[in-house]
């Protein structure tokens, strides 16, 4: 299929499927007339990409799942890199969250001590707030 339909059947742009290309996440045929021709194993390569890119892997990060399908195993993460890939991402995300936490808690810390205050209704000019912001090194 030509490159236009790759990219519907995948739901990108062809523009995409040059970049993964040129990154070598794909490795697209030519035919006689120069025109890059892709098969129903590259579709699913770009469904996959898509897929991992949607729950927050890199493209980058994609590279093993691309390679564990290019080599011919039906699922992408049939390979050690790929599960390799999961665990660094895992714990990758469990940091985000422990840094997130930590700040929600700072957060509450500071509201509840602002709670057990009185709590005035002043409010500076938003003009200023913006000033103050900006000199914040």
């Amino acid at each position: 299929m030509r490159i236009g339909e790759a990219a519907r059947r995948a739901g990108t742009t062809t523009r995409a499927l040059r970049f993964y290309e040129a990154q070598g996440l794909l490795d697209t045929g030519r035919a006689a007339n120069g025109y890059r021709e892709y098969d129903e194993q590259d579709v699913k390569v770009l469904v996959e990409i898509r897929s991992l890119q949607a729950e927050g892997l890199s493209l980058e990060e994609t590279r093993p799942f691309v390679e564990c399908l290019r080599a011919g195993h039906d699922e992408s993460d049939s390979c050690a890199d790929s599960f390799e890939m999961y665990s660094r991402k895992l714990a990758e995300v469990d940091a985000q969250l422990a840094r997130l936490q930590a700040i929600r808690d700072a957060l509450l810390r500071r509201q509840a001590a602002a709670a057990g205050r009185d709590v005035v209704g002043c409010r500076a000019p938003l003009d200023t707030i913006g000033r103050a912001e900006q000199d914040t090194p």
